[in-house]
């Protein structure tokens, strides 16, 4: 097995389906050298998996990199594979034509996505971009649905995590439409403090998300966010440096998230 560099794309595919010694030795130096654990040890979705389907896995993966801002896909591409991030953080969005774009969903190391069109044999209905530099597993198609159908357990658990992330985009909208700019806001700094923790100190957001970002997570202008943002701080709720937000009180920002 050769480990390549193509632009953004590091080949990992064996000469044979199953590998050999020297395969798997070649495999385990390129672990070693990018200090990347395998897939399923990543994703708990990915512990299903036989030894042989691991094997086979392997033989169809590639990691796959990006630089902060690069977009990963756009609405209508045809996906050729699914992705696990496994390291750096991601952005979902929607472009709708003549008006900002909506951030409906955030990522961090460890999950999993682009598999609802590679399942449905459809084009991607959303963009995805880098937050900042990432490095991505990625699963080719035909790999990803020879999984679903021989492995009961990985389908089972993938349905799972598409019912949650339904329900989750049910009860967005719901908040998108329904609560103030206040609550849409302080919902959606509660929500990256839940998705991408903490800083050291225990009180700095962990992600360093742009104004506008935050704009595109609470469907309003960039102008509003930064002006409801200076009254959280004048409230004592949090503090501002620069990008790094410092809840103060974070029992009173999600109090504020709920009553909207």
């Amino acid at each position: 097995m050769s480990c390549k560099i193509e632009k953004k794309v590091v080949s990992l595919q064996p000469e044979s389906l199953f590998g050999n010694k020297r395969n798997r030795i070649s495999m385990i130096k390129r672990k070693v050298a990018l200090d990347i654990p395998p897939i399923w040890e990543i994703n708990p979705i990915w512990a299903t998996l036989t030894f042989e389907q691991r094997l086979f896995v392997e033989s169809h993966l590639s990691l796959v990199m990006y630089k902060k801002n690069e977009i990963i896909y756009r609405e209508g591409d045809t996906p050729d594979g699914v992705l696990l991030l496994v390291s750096g953080k991601v952005r979902i969005y929607i472009e709708a034509l003549g008006t900002r774009p909506q951030i409906i969903r955030l990522h961090k190391p460890g999950d999993f996505f682009g598999y609802r069109s590679t399942i449905a044999g459809d084009t991607h209905t959303t963009c995805a971009a880098a937050l900042e530099d990432c490095v991505f597993y990625s699963v080719d198609t035909e790999a990803f649905h020879d999984l679903m159908l021989r492995n009961n357990n990985f389908c089972y658990r993938l349905l799972e995590d598409m019912a949650h992330d339904l329900a989750m985009s049910d009860m967005r909208q719901v908040n998108l439409t329904q609560k103030h700019l206040r609550g849409r806001l302080a919902e959606a700094i509660h929500s990256l403090a839940i998705h991408y923790g903490y800083a050291e100190d225990g009180h700095t957001l962990a992600a360093h998300v742009s104004r506008e970002d935050l704009a595109n997570m609470s469907n309003m202008t960039t102008a509003n966010a930064i002006r409801t943002l200076s009254q959280f701080a004048q409230e004592g709720i949090l503090s501002l440096e620069g990008k790094d937000i410092y809840i103060i009180n974070e029992k009173e920002l999600i109090n504020v998230s709920e009553i909207g």
